[in-house]
């Protein structure tokens, strides 16, 4: 089987997949055009979040039979027109679970104390130590969206820390010790941390929008490790500007890389740039699980 690996994965996990016998083409810096001129020589694609595998490339895809998302999103993939086209998308849910959730975690603590904005002070020689008052996070409440695996992992590592849990979920979730599942409406009004870890859907996109942020309590802290267009941007600004919204991190953006950095003027935003599954060990974990799909998936004898 001939596979192309569009983005970055393990250096071991390509070494695995070549003595399998599978003959793995690694071009992680792939463009769109290029994509589409390359693809009908394979079998099988390996992306991660930045490349799209949307109609124009399954079109073109005569061979593929098989798309493997290296991690747990597959809205970068036109997964019912590709399932029509006879060809299976999978994905690797488990790998980046702790690397999603300790970053989200990270930014609750950089919320309440400005870390980044403090380091940036110094670095321009000033000493403001009177500007940089923040909040403890023990006592407060934090609400979690999404009771998913990684949703799961902050709410015991917020639990933990001594936060008081409120979770979220259109689905059936069971009860916990470490939290209390509510409704939305109580969620926004109880919360002072609020930590999204849903997947971009229909139904889900803006979800977090102005009148949403309206019925959020006053001076409420706002974390997005999860996608990009969950929230609306432009009623995130406006509430942050307003002081409706004390503070936001965004690792996810509608458009990426943004080309609008509006949020980033304001200095109680702080962000990166979608490296919610970058550890060491998340890549390891997801390289393997990959290797492993497609291993499995070969159909062809080992010579």
């Amino acid at each position: 089987m001939k596979v192309l690996v569009c983005d970055s994965i393990s250096a071991r996990a390509i070494e695995r997949m070549r003595k399998a016998c599978l003959v793995v083409d690694v071009r992680d810096q792939i463009t769109p055009d290029e994509l589409l001129a390359a693809i009908p020589e394979y079998e099988a694609i390996v992306v991660r979040s930045r490349t799209k595998v949307r109609k124009p490339v399954l079109d073109a895809a005569t061979n593929l039979k098989v798309i493997v998302r290296g991690g747990v999103g597959v809205d970068n993939i036109d997964i019912e027109y590709a399932q029509a086209k006879g060809v299976k998308v999978l994905n690797t849910p488990g790998a980046s679970t702790h690397a999603v959730a300790e970053l989200a975690i990270a930014y609750i603590f950089a919320l309440a104390r400005p870390i980044v904005q403090a380091t940036t002070s110094l670095r321009a020689g000033l000493w403001e130590k009177a500007r940089f008052e923040g909040c403890e996070i023990a006592g407060k409440v934090i609400g979690v969206i999404g009771m998913g695996r990684i949703g799961t992992a902050v709410a015991q590592r917020a639990a933990a820390l001594g936060m008081l849990v409120l979770g979220y979920d259109s689905q059936t979730v069971g009860p916990a010790p470490y939290m209390h599942m509510v409704e939305l409406d109580e969620l926004y009004a109880r919360s002072d941390f609020i930590s999204l870890h849903i997947p971009l859907t229909e139904s889900s996109k803006h979800m977090l929008d102005a009148a949403a942020f309206a019925r959020m309590k006053k001076g409420v802290r706002i974390v997005d490790c999860a996608r990009g267009g969950i929230l609306d941007e432009q009623a995130l600004y406006d509430a942050i500007v307003s002081g409706q919204v004390a503070g936001a991190a965004l690792d996810v953006f509608e458009v990426e890389p943004p080309t609008d950095l509006r949020l980033f003027e304001l200095p109680q935003v702080i962000g990166s740039p979608h490296i919610g599954a970058s550890t060491h060990e998340a890549t390891a974990r997801i390289g393997d699980e990959v290797a492993d799909l497609l291993i499995g998936a070969n159909q062809e004898p080992c010579e």
